[in-house]
C-alpha cells in the first residue's frame, strides 16, 4: 500500500515536472518572438540617415539579436545585453542630436523665408504704389477739357499700366518655373541614384544588395503580420565551361539572356535579382512551396528549350543551349534571412548532385 502511494506521488511529480518543462519552453519561445519583434521595432525607429550610420546600427541590431537569442544562460544574456546597451543608447543620442540640428536649420530656413516674404511684400508695396500713381494720373486726365487729349492720355496710361502688370507676372512666373525645375531635377537625380545603386550593371535587374534588403524586409514584416512567400535560387549549369569555351563576352550575353527570360516569366509583384556570378534569386510573395516548385519547373523547361545565338552575323555557328538547376523553399515560422537562404542553397546543391537541369524543394 505504501509502495503504491509512493509510486503515485512519484508519477505525479514526473507529470508536474514535465508540465513545468513544457511551460518553460513555451515561455522561452514567446520571449524569443517578443525580443525579435522589439528588435524590428528598434530598427524601424532608426531613421534612414547616412550621417549617423543607420545601416551600420541596423546591422549591429541584427547581429545582437542573433547572438542574444543563441544564448541559454541568464549570466551570458545579461553580459551581452550590457555590452550592447551603450551602442543603442549612443545611436539614440546621435539621432536626437541630428534631429535637433536639423530643427535649428529648419528654423533658419523659416527665418529666411520670412525675410523673403518681407522682401516680396516690399516689392508688392512698390507695385501697388505704382498702380496708385497710375490711378492718380488717370484722375488728373479726367480733368482735361479736350476729349481728344483725354483719350490720348488714357491710352498711354493704360498701356503703361498693362506693361507694369505683365512685367510683374512674367517675373513671378519665371521664378516659379525656375524653382519648379530645380526641384524636379533634384528629385530625378535622387531617384536615379537610388535606383542605380540597387541595379545590376550587366542585366539591369536588381542586385545582391537590393535582394538582401527586400528579403530582410519580408522577414521583419512577418514578425508583425503573417505573409507567406517562396524563394528560388537558380544557377546556370556548367557555366565555367561556357566562359572557357566561348570567352567572357559570350558568358555575359548568356547571363543577360537568362535574366531577360526570367523577367518575362515572373509576375509584376515578384522579385528577381542577380545574386552573384551565374546565380539568380526569385522571391514569390504569397506563393507556397508547391506553387514555387511549379514555377521553377516552368523556368527550367523554358531555358532548356531555348537556343542562344553565339554570333548573329554568323549562321554557321551552332546555337548554344543551357540548363539551370533550381533550389526552392518557402518561409516558415521563426525563419531568418540566413535560414531561408541556407535551406534554398541546400536544395540547389542537391539539384546539382541529382544530375542538374532540375528543381529540388527543401
Amino acid at each position: 500500500m505504501f509502495l503504491k502511494r509512493r509510486k503515485s506521488i512519484e508519477n505525479a511529480s514526473v507529470v508536474d515536472l514535465s508540465q513545468r518543462l513544457q511551460d518553460s519552453e513555451s515561455r522561452e519561445n514567446a520571449y524569443g518572438s517578443i525580443i525579435r519583434t522589439l528588435l524590428v521595432l528598434v530598427k524601424d525607429f532608426a531613421m534612414d540617415i547616412a550621417e549617423i550610420k543607420t545601416e551600420r546600427f541596423r546591422q549591429t541590431v541584427d547581429d545582437f539579436g542573433e547572438t542574444f537569442l543563441a544564448q541559454k544562460t541568464p549570466k551570458r544574456l545579461l553580459s551581452i545585453f550590457e555590452k550592447q546597451k551603450p551602442v543603442i543608447t549612443a545611436f539614440i543620442t546621435d539621432q536626437k542630436r541630428y534631429l535637433d540640428e536639423r530643427e535649428a536649420e529648419l528654423r533658419n530656413i523659416i527665418d529666411l523665408l520670412t525675410r523673403a516674404m518681407v522682401s516680396v511684400d516690399s516689392e508688392n508695396a512698390a507695385y501697388h504704389r505704382k498702380i496708385l500713381q497710375q490711378g492718380e494720373k488717370m484722375e488728373q486726365i479726367t480733368r482735361l477739357d479736350d476729349i481728344r487729349k483725354i483719350k490720348s492720355a488714357l491710352e498711354r496710361e493704360v498701356a503703361t499700366l498693362r506693361d507694369t502688370v505683365r512685367s510683374k507676372q512674367a517675373g513671378e512666373q519665371a521664378r516659379i518655373e525656375n524653382l519648379a525645375g530645380q526641384v524636379k531635377t533634384l528629385r530625378q537625380e535622387l531617384s536615379l541614384a537610388k535606383e542605380e545603386n540597387l541595379r545590376d550593371g550587366l542585366t539591369g535587374i536588381y542586385n545582391r544588395r537590393a535582394f538582401d534588403d527586400y528579403l530582410q524586409g519580408l522577414i521583419e514584416r512577418n514578425l508583425l503580420q503573417r505573409q507567406e512567400f517562396a524563394l528560388l535560387i537558380l544557377d546556370i549549369d556548367d557555366f565555367k565551361k561556357v566562359n572557357d569555351t566561348y570567352g567572357h563576352p559570350v558568358g555575359d550575353r548568356v547571363i543577360l539572356a537568362l535574366a531577360n527570360t526570367c523577367s518575362q516569366m515572373v509576375r509584376s509583384d515578384d522579385f528577381l535579382a542577380r545574386y552573384g556570378g551565374e546565380e539568380f534569386v526569385i522571391i514569390l510573395p504569397g506563393a507556397s512551396r508547391r506553387n514555387a516548385a511549379k514555377k521553377g519547373k516552368q523556368i527550367c523547361k523554358t531555358i532548356h528549350k531555348t537556343r542562344y545565338t553565339l554570333d548573329p552575323h554568323d549562321d554557321s555557328r551552332e546555337p548554344l543551349s543551357l540548363t539551370v538547376s533550381i533550389g526552392v523553399t518557402a518561409f516558415t515560422r521563426n525563419d531568418t534571412a540566413d535560414s531561408v537562404l541556407e535551406r534554398a542553397d541546400r536544395a540547389l546543391y542537391k539539384a546539382k548532385r541529382s544530375g542538374k537541369n532540375c528543381v529540388i524543394t527543401a
